[in-house]
């Protein structure tokens, strides 16, 4: 059993950072979408996130959330995948979840075009602008060469841009990882002219205010929600 007020406050805390990161960039606060990130918690605690306000909740694997939705339901919340996708997973992601925010390779990307027959699947492009090994996603370079092929692909429908900075124990060390993912969404909307191609989906617990004060459209917040519950 989680406890309610102790998890309203918690919210409330983030929405009031990323409101004061907001209001030191210049930038409306209501830009910045917050997604829950459920990984750590149990479906219970999905009811309550709805009823403090939260309307997106982020999940990194398919069959916990199913588990979850199998228990509680979707609670009125627009579920994102925010996990390593698998090919062999994609027909399931397909039939619960609004938005991907992880296609990492062009092959990914084809994959989930394919097995979107019905209607193109919004994404996000994942980009390892740090280039860490152990992390996943397109490099910058390559994404924008494979920028055009990949707006041909009917089954998908690129939204933007997501990135994980590498942990820095001073959080304004990853500034350049979330500007330059700003610059490359930019860079890749104004060259191929694409007016919807606005999200960045950055930030998380430890950066997520140096990412709104960068133009984060989409944090991904989970420990700090949690505090005091697990």
């Amino acid at each position: 059993m989680y406890d309610y007020g102790t998890l309203e406050r918690n919210v409330a805390a983030v929405r009031e950072r990323i409101a004061a990161a907001a209001a030191r960039a210049g930038r409306d606060p209501a830009g910045v979408h917050l997604v829950a990130a459920t990984k750590y918690v149990g479906a219970g605690a999905l009811p309550l996130l709805a009823r403090t306000g939260v309307t997106i909740i982020g999940e990194n694997r398919v069959q916990e959330a199913y588990t979850k939705f199998g228990e509680v339901g979707d609670c009125g919340l627009e579920w994102h995948f925010i996990g390593t996708l698998q090919r062999n997973k994609i027909h399931k992601v397909l039939s619960r979840f609004a938005l991907i925010h992880s296609v990492d390779s062009a092959e990914l990307a084809g994959a989930v075009a394919e097995r979107s027959a019905d209607k193109p699947t919004p994404v996000l492009f994942e980009v390892n602008v740090a280039g860490e090994a152990a992390k996943h996603g397109f490099d910058p370079d390559s994404l924008t060469e494979s920028f055009p092929a990949l707006l041909k692909l009917r089954g998908i429908a690129p939204r933007g841009l997501m990135t994980m900075a590498p942990f820095e124990a001073e959080p304004g060390d990853t500034r350049p990882v979330f500007r330059a993912l700003k610059e490359l969404r930019n860079e890749l909307a104004r060259r191929h002219g694409l007016e919807g191609f606005t999200e960045l989906s950055m930030g998380m617990t430890n950066d997520f205010e140096v990412a709104v004060e960068e133009g984060a459209t989409l944090v991904r917040i989970g420990s700090a929600l949690y505090r005091g519950l697990l």
